[in-house]
């Protein structure tokens, strides 16, 4: 299952489990988010078309901290006079493990949930095994 949401004015395609970096948000680490701007959701056979967004649909994710980009320069040059100019600079952003993905009217799974049924639940054990 997948979905395409928006936030900060850019558009991204997310599955449960992504880790995605999106723009700035005012979050803190390990803090909850909700995102409700969902255009599309497609899994399980179907598809959910929003025009332009679903109703009520909702991607939950955990913030994992914030960051710099990598710095982009901008160079301006005027031939003739030995004038130029640079500037550099870094995004900041803010980077979303995603936990789960709500279609409308649907509601989230408990958090201390069991694993579903016929698959089993995944962990680090202290042998390494």
């Amino acid at each position: 299952m997948y979905a395409i949401i928006e936030t900060g004015g850019k558009q991204y395609r997310v599955r449960p489990g992504d880790l995605v970096d999106v723009e700035r948000l005012d979050v803190a680490e390990g803090g909850k988010v909700e995102i409700d701007r969902v255009l599309f959701i497609a899994g399980d056979g179907k598809t959910t078309e929003g025009r332009p967004v679903i109703e009520g649909a909702r991607v939950l994710a955990t913030s994992k901290g914030e960051g710099r980009g990598d710095k982009v320069y901008a160079f301006r040059y005027k031939a003739k006079t030995r004038s130029q100019k640079l500037n550099g600079h870094r995004q900041l952003f803010t980077r979303l493990a995603i936990e789960e993905i709500l279609g409308p009217g649907e509601a989230p799974r408990p958090a201390g949930g069991q694993a579903e049924a016929g698959q089993p639940e995944t962990g680090v054990t202290d042998n390494g095994a």
